[in-house]
């Protein structure tokens, strides 16, 4: 009955509100966007004068043609966009000019000298690389390039607007060593086209969160060049839909957001949307596996933070305000909310301001058609939607209710960074059970133990008012719960469930501690590592783990128990290399050598090991830094130590 009484309530609100105060549908958040969305093209066109070794010789090659998305921040005609979309046609940096170079010698010199021998391209291979070569060593040599640079903004109406950068952040750019180089920036570019009348995006003013919903706009190219496609696919913006997935940094420190939604080459600088139409991201660079080819799921966004910084300074004062805006919103909410012909008007006066935009012209003729033909509207269905709404909001608030009354005593990992920082020293209580504390080797830093199953007796030596925070690693903190429960009847007033347990704490990157003295690469290895889902191998004493030569099957161990021995046949004996203790990393280097294994793994007394696949260690390695140098540590001893053990035997030349 609370939840029926706490659901009208609710409603009652829900109907005096106006709808602005109502969060947007999907569709809608993507229909306010939309229209702002730009093709952004940098074209380098360009004369090459060149002397193929008959005398000089100039030619207009194919321009040098860079696409990517941009999108309004300002109605009067300023676009954000990726710096490395207009860097050809901004900087004109080297390698554009080499490649214009190697068109026009395809053009003045390749193409020519293939007729002379009347051969047509591909017919024979060898001939026409060996006369690329030879125009190369001249062409490239005596090549005067004329650019001609330019940048475009398309709308989705058909409109090429000329534009010029108003402030640029250089791309990040990695050298040979995969090292940033020193002009890398953020990655941005303000354009500003003719003054006007242009559909904006506002930012969003909060940080995102994980699984926060994401709608990227753009024009991949893979759709731009599809052969199969009208080129009016050119014109209107693609839309993909993901979560916010991550939040990591890039060669520079500079932070990023990680996003499942799908993009591709041609979305760059593209923005991603949030539930409420506002910019949370702008698109900055996918993934590639080793092959080159597009990884989904992985691709990086610029926070919106960080656009409205790099906006200070110009002539945005106010992103995301526009003329246009206003009308185009009212007239997509009249639509939605059944008001066509209210909807048809504002369309009509947002089609003034800019005309031909393919949203505005597809959602007024839609809003004209049901005003000629209005969808059924009978009476008692409105009534009967209201009855369910109210029902729903009643269940839901009843829902509501009961999580918020499982969840009022848990905190996040971070909120109690916050309490500690606040000075009001929480006691951080081990609740996990016997056998999860017996098996991990990690604990809270300054954690206190206490068994669940002695919590209504043990002593604690604390004062009533204490604040408690207990963790353990059972689902949905049931233990942390249970001995909470205990620890307020008996007077302890103050106690608080750590929300995700040890898990969550770790997932947050606070530091931990070891119970036991483990090394630097085992304390890394055991914070990235849920012991729930990795495989166990128990060894008794003398068994053979591995033998040298044997393949590797794609298998890396952590020694969670015992001791393992690495033997090696030199001179027809076998010699002991090295003695390994828990929380020792062996058996990687085969998988990072692809090759068979250099040596042996013995069990030196009974033994249980972690396994970790190939796959899971290259994905440690790639997202946790701290334990790749801690790899990096232990293989740089390994390599001293072996270069010493040569030296003393007289084996260095």
């Amino acid at each position: 009955m609370r939840a029926v009484v706490a659901g009208l309530l609710l409603a009652t609100g829900w109907l005096a509100e106006p709808r602005a105060a109502v969060g947007l549908s999907v569709q809608e958040a993507i229909l306010r966007a939309k229209p702002a969305v730009a093709l952004v093209t940098a074209e380098i066109r360009a004369d090459v004068t060149m002397n193929c070794g008959q005398g000089p010789v100039e030619v207009s090659p194919a321009p040098f043609i860079e696409t990517g998305t941009g999108w309004f921040v300002d109605g009067r005609g300023f676009l954000i966009t990726n710096a490395h979309v207009v860097d050809p046609a901004h900087r004109l940096p080297p390698w554009v000019t080499h490649e214009l170079k190697k068109k026009a010698i395809e053009q003045a010199c390749v193409e020519p000298a293939l007729r002379a021998r009347g051969l047509i391209r591909g017919q024979r291979p060898e001939v026409e690389e060996q006369i690329r070569r030879q125009a190369s060593d001249v062409g490239l040599a005596t090549a005067k390039v004329a650019p001609v640079p330019k940048i475009t903004v398309m709308l989705s109406n058909g409109t090429k607007l000329t534009a010029e950068v108003r402030k640029f952040s250089p791309p990040l750019l990695l050298d040979n060593d995969n090292r940033p180089l020193p002009d890398s920036g953020r990655d941005l570019a303000l354009l500003r086209v003719r003054d006007g009348v242009y559909p904006a995006i506002t930012l969003a003013k909060r940080d995102s969160q994980i699984g926060d919903p994401v709608h990227i706009l753009g024009f991949p190219g893979v759709v731009l060049s599809h052969e199969l496609l009208n080129k009016s696919a050119a014109l209107e913006a693609s839309v993909t839909n993901g979560a916010v997935s991550g939040f990591k940094q890039d060669q520079i420190g500079q932070g990023v957001i990680q996003s499942d939604a799908p993009a591709a080459h041609g979305n760059s600088g593209g923005p991603a949307v949030t539930d409420d139409a506002t910019v949370v991201g702008v698109m900055t660079f996918i993934s590639l596996s080793s092959s080159g080819s597009e990884v989904q799921g992985f691709n990086f966004l610029i926070p919106a933070k960080d656009v409205a910084k790099f906006l200070e300074g110009t002539e945005v004062t106010k992103p995301g305000e526009s003329a246009f805006n206003p009308v185009w919103g009212a007239g997509i909410e009249a639509l939605l909310d059944g008001h066509y012909s209210s909807a048809v008007a504002k369309f009509q006066e947002a089609n003034k301001l800019l005309p031909g935009l393919t949203d505005v012209k597809r959602l007024l003729t839609e809003a004209e058609d049901k005003v000629k033909n209005p969808p059924p509207r009978p009476f008692p269905w409105a009534w009967a939607t209201l009855g369910v709404t109210l029902l729903s909001l009643g269940a839901y608030g009843g829902m509501w209710g009961r999580r918020w009354w499982k969840n009022r005593f848990r905190v996040q990992p971070t909120q109690v960074i916050a309490l500690i920082e606040r000075g009001l020293n929480p006691v951080m209580l081990d609740v996990r059970t016997k056998t999860d504390y017996e098996t991990s080797p990690l604990k809270l830093p300054g954690a206190v133990r206490l068994d669940p199953e002695s919590a209504e007796t043990a002593n604690l030596n604390l004062e009533p008012a204490q604040l408690i925070v207990a963790y353990c690693t059972s689902p949905e903190e049931a233990t942390s719960a249970r001995v909470g429960n205990v620890l307020r009847a008996r007077g302890f007033k103050n106690v608080r469930i750590l929300k995700g347990g040890l898990g969550g704490w770790t997932n947050a990157r606070l530091p931990v501690e070891a119970k036991s003295s483990l090394p630097s690469i085992g304390l890394e290895i055991y914070k990235n590592l849920s012991l729930g889902d990795i495989e166990r191998r128990r060894f008794r004493v003398g068994e053979v783990i591995f033998r040298e030569g044997d393949d590797p099957r794609g298998e890396a161990y952590v020694i969670h128990a015992g001791t393992v021995e690495i033997k090696r046949r030199l001179d027809g004996a076998e010699r002991t290399l090295n003695r390994l203790g828990e929380g020792q990393l062996f058996g990687h280097m085969a998988l990072f050598r692809k090759g068979p294994r250099s040596a042996s793994a013995i069990a030196a007394s009974d033994t249980e090991l972690l396994v970790i696949r190939d796959e899971r260690l290259e994905w440690l390695m790639r997202n946790r830094p701290q334990l790749t140098i801690e790899v990096l540590k232990e293989l740089s001893n390994l390599v001293v130590a072996t270069d010493k053990e040569r030296a003393e035997a007289g084996a260095v030349r």
